[in-house]
């Protein structure tokens, strides 16, 4: 009985895995970013109103009790003031994190706090990484169970029994380590099966005895079943502790056990039930996809004989194939119909093609993370490889972005522009296919210190050239004048030959003939990288877009990153790094020390030179891409004088920011002089 139960659920699961998709979540990024607020309580009332003798206290708690005392401590408490208006209070972070991780998240939670329980005396909030609570009673000693918070993912298990029974003994083991432990915390990775980790952390108030942290984690823990039985993770807050459990790691650090079986007999089971169950779910599997296949296949001929717009993908590359309905008219096209042509040739595939080719969204297929989406790999049944990116329902572009990306490329066509095979808009799904670039991204490689010695002084000479080729095709060359606006390492794709090609077009702008600047109330891109114009009154021209090439150009001889470049002596920015040593007549300093042995020293400096023309603050002084081209490719061209780069502040050993006072550098031996392009 226990083996056709498990086949039960294998087979569920396998259905189930077609129609829905699997949560994945990456625990650094949320270390990085972990500021989620949950819940606060804080009730108005006659017993809970605060004299302002009281409100006082609280504020000296709050600014000085528990942010300057608290110093790098991950969990406080104290007091201000005296009997009947004394104010105790206390911060709690998760184990895990950072020191400055925890206070950004207590200073987000006093701030909500003082702006919407103001006039209480009790008050407590939570978040996903710490807790503060304030109240005119002495508590951190004192186990309080109210009051009670549940948050729950919602999203079920396919094996609701098995995860229960994983949870019981792995809260019992955690319980009975947290209570005894003096920081009252216990956390746990497992590995329950080949694509599922399960994490789990405890955590009481460390005050708190043993016994009553004891007491507050199981009631938490029976507080399960009621809550979020079946589902994929839960968070439980109480007032003196609080449990999680998710499907998916967003601890920072945390061991890692695998569940095993328990003996050899049962072992030989599991091997005689999950050889049964395969042939089974081959055999269910292929039936239920072939069912898929049938009906989808109907119901185009019927949509086809009532209308010749009645299909739901489009192509941007060659091929055969059928028109979009009227839904992904209106998202594209704004309602306006457009007839057939080399625009909007058709593609050939299917939803079901193209999930079959990622393998239903696999976390294996999975090729990085962008604003838009996750980017998957596919491989067609004709063995043709491509890329899908596949807008996120979270993700803060939309289908804006994804209208303006196929609007965009699709009339671009560059050996060093990525190329857009096709798009899809169907049951939901957004998706943009194509074509695969198997070494992934520029910044892979440049910020990997084990990858970039695969960068050689001539590889990286190329991968310049070849992105300044692509710039200036999309804006001189190409019968449009596109911005791209979001031109950075991660935004350079390298094919099998290293041959680097712009892509994610989502923030990209076409200007008109005579047009040469443009204003916006939404500034996106990536700090860093951003022109000063841009970032600070949203100007954006072609000056932006060759602001962001020096920066990645200088990125790509350096071999640093620029957003996140800290230089104690020198600065806080890789520009105002550079700067300093262009001055100082030591730029060849700069140079990444894996190429050392290929770089040429006269070539180095050149390419410096011209990177820090491209970052100069005004954009009237930075050459267009048209004579960056000249100047690449000639050497013999005399270059200008490079004036100061934006955002070049510099920092002194006393702490202080100040600017160079030099204007202009003139050093190395490299004639300077105005220069125009044919």
């Amino acid at each position: 009985m226990p083996i056709i139960i498990r086949l039960l659920h294998l087979v569920s699961f396998l259905c189930l895995a077609m129609l829905m998709l699997r949560t994945s979540w990456d625990a650094e990024a949320e270390a990085t970013n972990p500021v989620e607020y949950q819940y606060k309580f804080c009730p108005r009332g006659t017993n809970n109103t605060a004299s302002i003798i009281y409100i006082y206290n609280l504020s000296k708690l709050f600014n000085r009790k528990l942010h300057e005392e608290g110093g790098n401590s991950l969990y406080r408490n104290a007091s201000v003031g005296d009997n009947p208006d004394k104010v105790y209070g206390l911060f709690l972070c998760r184990f895990d994190v950072s020191h400055q991780v925890c206070q950004n998240c207590i200073f987000d939670a006093i701030d909500i706090l003082v702006e919407s329980c103001n006039g209480t005396k009790e008050a407590t909030i939570w978040y996903d990484i710490c807790m503060v609570r304030y109240s005119n009673k002495f508590f951190a000693t004192t186990l309080d169970t109210s009051p009670f918070l549940c948050v729950k993912n919602e999203n079920y298990t396919t094996e609701p029994d098995k995860l229960a029974q994983i949870l019981n003994q792995t809260f019992n083991d955690e319980i009975r380590n947290a209570a005894s432990s003096d920081s009252k915390y216990a956390a746990q990775t497992i590995n329950i099966s080949s694509f599922d980790t399960l994490q789990t952390t405890v955590h009481c108030i460390p005050d708190l005895s043993k016994s009553d942290c004891n007491v507050c984690l199981n009631s938490a823990v029976a507080q399960i079943p009621t809550c979020s039985k079946g589902k994929l993770g839960a968070r439980i807050f109480c007032a003196s502790c609080s449990i999680r459990y998710e499907l998916y790691r967003f601890l920072v650090d945390t061991p890692t056990v695998t569940v095993t079986a328990p003996n050899k007999t049962s072992k030989r089971w599991i091997t005689i039930a999950e050889a049964a169950s395969a042939i089974i779910v081959f055999l269910l599997s292929t039936s239920f996809l072939w069912c898929i296949i049938r009906r989808r296949n109907k119901r185009v001929r019927e949509e086809k004989a009532k209308s010749h717009q009645k299909f739901q993908l489009l192509n941007l590359g060659a091929g055969d194939g059928r028109i979009s309905n009227d839904y992904s008219f209106d998202v594209l096209l704004h309602g306006e119909k457009q007839e057939e042509s080399q625009a909007f040739p058709l593609f050939p595939l299917d939803l079901i093609d193209i999930v079959k080719a990622t393998q239903d969204f696999s976390q294996e297929n999975k090729l990085g993370e962008g604003g838009f989406g996750p980017v998957y790999k596919g491989v067609l049944a004709d063995g043709k490889e491509i890329a899908v990116k596949r807008l996120s329902r979270t993700s803060g572009q939309g289908l804006q972005e994804f209208k303006n990306e196929v609007t965009v490329i699709a009339k671009l066509q560059h050996k060093n522009l990525v190329r857009l095979l096709g798009c899809c808009l169907e049951e939901n799904e957004s998706l943009l296919i194509y074509e695969y670039m198997p070494n992934k991204s520029l910044d892979v490689f440049l910020f990997d210190s084990m990858r970039s010695v695969q960068l050689d002084w001539k590889r990286r000479i190329s991968i310049i050239k070849g992105i300044a080729r692509g710039l200036l095709y999309l804006h001189e060359d190409s019968r449009l004048k596109i911005i791209h606006r979001d031109l950075k390492a991660s935004n350079v794709l390298l094919d099998h030959e290293m041959n680097p090609k712009i892509s994610d077009f989502g923030m990209a702008r076409i200007f008109g003939g005579n047009q040469s600047e443009a204003n916006t109330n939404r500034v996106v891109g990536t700090y860093g990288y951003m022109a000063p114009e841009y970032a600070m009154e949203g100007i954006f021209s072609v000056k932006s877009d060759v602001f962001s090439f020096g920066v990645v150009l200088l990125e790509i001889i350096s071999g640093k990153k620029s957003s996140g470049f800290y230089h104690l002596e020198h600065g806080p920015s890789l520009l105002a790094y550079i700067w300093k040593l262009w001055c100082e007549g030591h730029a060849a300093e700069l140079m990444d020390s894996v190429v050392k042995q290929s770089c040429d020293q006269a070539e180095l400096l050149k390419y410096i030179h011209i990177g820090l023309l491209c970052v100069q603050e005004d954009p009237m002084d930075r050459p267009t891409m048209s004579s960056v081209a000249v100047m690449l490719a000639s050497d013999i061209v005399t270059l200008p004088k490079p004036t100061q780069p934006a955002f070049s502040v510099s920092r002194v050993a006393s702490g202080q920011f100040v600017s160079h006072s030099e204007d202009h550098c003139s050093v190395n031996a490299i004639t300077l002089s105005t220069m125009s392009p044919r």
